[in-house]
């Protein structure tokens, strides 16, 4: 019966470090996505912003943002 409680307890422990390192492997891909889409906003002209609706100001409020928010 140990032997039963040891194996669901190990495994238990294997499936929520696998949640964890999925959560931060996640995380950092969306920090690089977006470290990525503020790198292509910061090369767009001003009508290229424009027919996004997006104003200069907005643009530079955005790419002063660290990667991770």
């Amino acid at each position: 019966m140990d032997d039963l409680l040891n194996v669901c307890a190990s495994h238990l422990q294997a499936k929520l470090q696998f949640g964890r390192l999925k959560r931060l492997l996640t995380t950092f891909a969306d920090g690089l996505e977006r470290a990525r889409t503020r790198r292509l906003l910061g090369q767009m002209n001003e009508h290229q912003l424009s027919d996004l609706g997006i104003s200069h100001a907005d643009r530079l409020n955005e790419m002063d943002k660290p990667f991770w928010r």
